[in-house]
C-alpha cells in the first residue's frame, strides 16, 4: 500500500505516494535538462572522459536499471490490486548491476533482496532469457515462476547460478563463504566442479545486515581461512544505503569497521554513478578472482522508497531528508550521463522509460492470469522428495572391495569379520565404509581429525582418507553448517559434526532457514545434501550438565523437510547411516543423525558383562528402510512401549520387571526415525496391544512423545490405556542431579502398574 506524502510539499505532489513521486521526479528531471550533449561516443569509447565504462556497457547497464525500477513501480501499483505479493524494492540499489556485468553467470550468487539491477544484468549472460517476465511471474506468485514455482518472491535462476534467497538477513553469508571454499577444495580432492575452477562467489547484503552475528561469523571465518593462506574467493558486496528499515547506520561505520580488517581485502565503489563506480567494482572483482582471497566491496547505494510498500517513511523520516534521498537517485545520474553523452535525447530517453514501464506492466498482467499454487500437494511437492526404490538401491550398494580393503587396512580388518562391538565403533566403521564408497564425502567439525572427536567416533578417518577429506574447523557451528551447504552446492557430500546437541542451537537457522528450505524455494532445482552428525541426548554419568546432556530435539523436529534418525545400537547405527547417505545422494535431503552419547560405549544390557548391547557389523549390502522401526518381542500384545535412543535399553530392562510383576508380555518398539514419525507403524503396534507406554527422554512439553500420542489419537486409538514417561521441563544440572529430571526404568515399571 502507498503512503500519501503530507504538506509541506509542492502542490503538484499532494496526494501522491513515494513511488509516484520518484517516478515523476525522473520524468521532470529529464524534461528540465538544459545542457548541451557532447559528441556521441562510439560503442567502445568511454561513456565519460576517464571512465572505465564504455558506451555500450553504459547503455546496457542503464537498461538494467530501468528494468529494476519499473519492476518496483509495477509492484507498488499492482499490490493494491492484489496482483502482486511483494513490495521490497531495489530502487536506489540499481548500481549492483555493475557487479553482475563484471562477474560471470557461472559465479554462484547469493543475493540481497534489493538485487533487481543485478538480476536484470545477469540475464544478459545467456540468450533467450527474459528478466521482466521471469520477475513478474515471481512477484505474482505464479506457479510458472521459474525460480520458486510460486512459493516466494526470490531472486534466483538455475541457469544463471543465482541460488534463491528469501528475505535474507545475513543468514546466507556462511554458505556463500562455504561455497567459495568448496570451489577451491574440490581441486584438492579431485572432485569435478559444476562451475569453472576459477569461479568466485558473489554475496550481497545491506549495511544493517553486516552487523548481524551470522554475518560477523562469516567475515571472521573468511579472515581465519585467508590467514592460513587457504583460498576463499568470495566477494562480499555490502550495499550501503545508510539505513535498516528505520534504523540508521552511523555515518562512516561500514568503512571504519571493514576498511582495515586483516585478511578481508576492502574496496569501495560508488553505486550511484555508473561512470565513476565501474572501475572500482572491476578492481574488486578482478582482485577476488586473481588472488582467491575474501574481498569486501563497499558499494554506496541509497533507498529512495520505503523498506517495503507498507513502510510509511513520512511518519518517521523528515521531509528534508526524504527530498535529499530522492535527489541522490542513481537513475537521475544515469539519465544525466545519457543526455550529456548524446546517447539519448530527452524525447528518446522518456520514450525508453515509458516503453519499459509498459513492458513491465504488461508482463505483470500476463503473470496475474497464470495459475498459482492451488493445493497443499503442489506447495510441498519439492520440500521432501523421496524415491524409495532408488534410495534402497543406493543404500545397499557397497563400495568396491578394493576400496573397502584399502579403507580398513586389509581384508582381515573388514568390520564384518570383527567380533560384536558397541555403538561408537560401529558408527566409526560405517563412516569408513561410506568414505570408501563416496570419494566426494567430507567430514569436518571441531576436534574430529587426529583426535577423532571427543568420543573417538571419528578416530582413524583422517589417517585413512587424508586431511583434505577429514579436517578440523574453527569453533563455530554456524560456519560448520555454512561449509556443509557450500560443499553441497558444489556437488560434494558433507558429514558435518556438531559436537553436542546443545551447540546446534547456536546455528539452528543454517538448517531451518537455509539448508532445509533450499529445495522448497528453488522448486527442487537446488539442494543441500548432507548428513549432520550430532552427539546427543542425556544420561552421561560424571560429566556434563546442560551443554553435554541436552535431551531436547524440538528445534530439529520443527524443521520442514528435515530427516532425523536416532539409532540406539551399533548395527542399526551402521544401517541407518547408509540410508541417510542414500537419501542425501539420491533425493538431496538434509539429514540429522543423532548419536546417543550415553550409549556410545555401552556393552551390557541386563547384567554387567552380558554383552547384550554389542552387535555384529551388518554386511555392506544391507541398509535400514527409511522409517522402519526395530521391534522387540513382536508377538507380545499385553503392553507396547514406544521409544527411541536411550529409552530402548531402558525399556527392555523395564519389560523384564513388568513381566515378572504382572505376567504381561511386553513389546518394545524402537522408532529409530524421529522425523518424519512413522505414524502408520505406531498405529499398527498400538492396535495390536492392550496398553501403551510412551517413553521419551525429552522434555514433557513439545517432545517426541507428544507427536507419538498425537499419532495414536488421530488413528482413532485414544481409548487405549496410555501413559507417557517423559523428562521434566528443566535444564540439566551437574552430577547425579542430572538423572532426576529424565526417565528411569522404575518410572516405566510404575507407569505399567498404573495401567492395571
Amino acid at each position: 500500500m502507498f503512503t500519501t506524502v503530507p504538506s509541506p510539499i509542492p502542490a503538484r505532489m499532494k496526494g501522491l505516494n513515494r513511488a509516484e513521486i520518484c517516478d515523476i521526479n525522473f520524468q521532470e528531471f529529464v524534461r528540465a535538462w538544459g545542457g548541451r550533449p557532447e559528441a556521441k561516443p562510439a560503442e567502445g569509447e568511454a561513456i565519460v572522459a576517464g571512465s572505465a565504462l564504455d558506451a555500450r556497457g553504459f547503455r546496457e547497464l542503464f537498461e538494467s536499471q530501468l528494468i529494476s525500477r519499473h519492476l518496483d513501480l509495477m509492484a507498488r501499483v499492482l499490490r493494491v490490486q492484489n496482483k502482486v505479493f511483494y513490495t521490497i524494492g531495489s530502487s536506489g540499489h540499481e548500481g549492483n548491476a555493475m557487479v553482475a556485468r563484471l562477474t560471470r553467470h557461472t559465479d554462484p550468487a547469493f543475493l540481497h533482496y534489493r538485487s533487481g539491477g543485478f538480476m536484470a544484468e545477469r540475464f544478459r549472460k545467456l540468450p533467450g532469457m527474459d528478466p521482466v517476465m521471469d520477475s513478474a511471474l515471481s512477484f505474482a506468485a505464479s506457479k510458472d515462476d521459474p525460480a520458486s514455482g510460486g512459493r516466494h518472491k526470490v531472486w534466483g535462476s538455475k541457469p544463471l547460478w543465482v541460488l534463491p534467497q528469501t528475505s535474507t538477513i545475513a543468514s546466507h553469508l556462511p554458505k556463500a563463504l562455504g561455497t567459495a571454499i568448496a570451489i577451491e577444495h574440490a581441486r584438492r580432492i579431485g572432485h569435478a566442479l559444476p562451475v569453472p575452477e576459477d569461479s568466485i562467489v558473489v554475496c550481497s547484503f545491506g549495511d544493517a545486515s553486516s552487523n548481524h552475528a551470522t554475518a560477523q561469523t562469516a567475515f571472521n571465518a573468511a579472515a581465519w581461512t585467508a590467514y592460513q593462506k587457504l583460498p576463499a574467493p568470495v566477494l562480499f558486496v555490502c550495499e550501503d544505503n545508510g539505513i535498516g528499515i528505520s534504523v540508521k547506520t552511523p555515518d562512516g561505520w561500514i568503512a571504519r569497521n571493514f576498511a582495515h580488517r586483516p585478511d578481508l581485502d576492502y574496496f569501495a565503489a560508488d553505486g550511484l554513478d555508473l561512470a565513476t563506480g565501474y572501475a572500482d567494482v572491476k578492481r574488486a572483482v578482478e582482485h577476488c578472482r586473481r588472488t582467491r582471497r575474501p574481498t569486501f566491496l563497499h558499494l554506496r547505494t541509497t533507498r529512495i522508497m520505503g523498506h517495503a510498500g507498507t513502510d510509511f517513511e513520512i511518519e518517521w523520516r523528515p521531509l528534508e531528508e526524504l527530498c535529499a534521498v530522492e535527489a541522490a537517485d542513481p537513475l537521475l545520474r544515469s539519465a544525466a550521463i545519457a543526455l550529456e553523452s548524446g546517447l539519448w535525447s530527452k524525447d528518446t530517453l522518456l520514450e525508453a522509460y515509458e516503453a519499459m514501464r509498459a513492458r513491465c506492466m504488461a508482463a505483470a498482467e500476463v503473470a496475474d492470469r497464470r495459475p498459482r499454487l492451488a493445493s497443499l500437494a503442489d506447495v510441498i511437492a519439492p520440500l521432501a522428495p523421496y524415491s524409495p526404490a532408488a534410495v534402497a538401491a543406493e543404500a545397499t550398494r557397497p563400495a568396491s572391495p578394493d576400496a573397502r580393503i584399502a579403507a580398513f587396512g586389509g581384508e582381515q580388518a573388514l568390520p564384518e569379520a570383527q567380533p560384536r562391538r558397541h555403538l561408537a565403533v560401529q558408527i566409526n566403521q560405517a563412516l569408513h565404509d561410506l568414505f570408501a564408497k563416496y570419494p566426494q564425502a567430507l567430514l569436518f567439525g571441531e576436534d574430529v581429525a587426529r583426535k577423532g572427536g571427543v568420543y573417538t567416533v571419528t578416530k582413524g578417518l583422517q589417517k585413512a582418507f587424508g586431511g583434505r577429506r577429514v579436517f578440523n574447523t574453527l569453533l563455530d557451528e554456524t560456519v560448520i553448517l555454512g561449509l556443509a551447504q557450500g560443499y553441497a552446492n558444489m556437488g560434494m557430500l558433507a558429514f558435518p559434526e556438531i559436537q553436542y546437541l546443545a551447540y546446534f542451537h547456536n546455528a539452528c537457522d543454517q538448517i531451518r532457514g537455509e539448508a532445509a528450505s533450499l529445495q522448497f524455494f528453488s522448486n527442487g532445482q537446488y539442494r543441500n545434501p548432507m548428513v549432520m552428525r550430532i552427539a546427543s541426548l542425556g544420561y552421561q554419568r560424571g560429566f556434563g550438565g546442560h551443554f553435554h546432556n541436552d535431551n531436547s530435539i524440538t528445534a530439529l523436529r520443527d524443521i520442514p523437510g528435515l530427516v532425523i534418525g536416532c539409532p540406539s545400537r551399533g548395527d542399526d547405527a551402521a544401517a541407518m547411516l547408509r540410508t541417510l547417505a542414500a537419501l542425501a545422494v539420491v533425493d538431496g535431503r538434509v539429514c540429522a543423525y543423532l548419536e546417543p552419547i550415553a550409549l556410545y560405549m555401552t556393552k551390557d544390557l541386563h547384567e554387567p558383562g552380558d554383552g547384550g548391547w554389542l552387535t555384529a557389523y551388518p554386511p555392506p549390502d544391507e541398509a535400514m528402510a527409511f522409517g522402519e522401526p526395530r521391534v522387540y518381542a513382536p508377538q507380545a500384545c499385553d503392553l507396547v512401549v514406544l521409544t527411541f535412543g536411550n529409552g530402548v535399553p531402558m525399556s527392555l530392562r523395564a519389560a523384564r520387571a513388568i513381566e515378572a510383576a504382572h505376567g504381561w508380555k511386553v513389546r518394545v518398539v524402537d522408532l529409530r526415525w524421529l522425523l518424519p514419525l512413522n505414524e502408520a507403524e505406531i498405529a499398527r503396534h498400538v492396535r495390536e496391544c492392550a496398553r501403551v507406554i510412551v517413553v521419551d527422554e525429552g522434555r514433557r512439553s513439545a517432545g517426541v512423545g507428544e507427536g507419538i500420542v498425537t499419532a495414536i489419537t488421530e488413528a482413532g486409538l485414544g481409548d487405549r490405556p496410555l501413559r507417557r514417561v517423559v523428562g521434566a521441563d528443566t535444564f540439566t544440572p551437574l552430577a547425579g542431579a542430572a538423572l532426576l529430571g529424565i526417565p528411569c526404568e522404575a518410572d516405566i515399571v510404575d507407569a505399567a502398574a498404573s495401567l492395571i
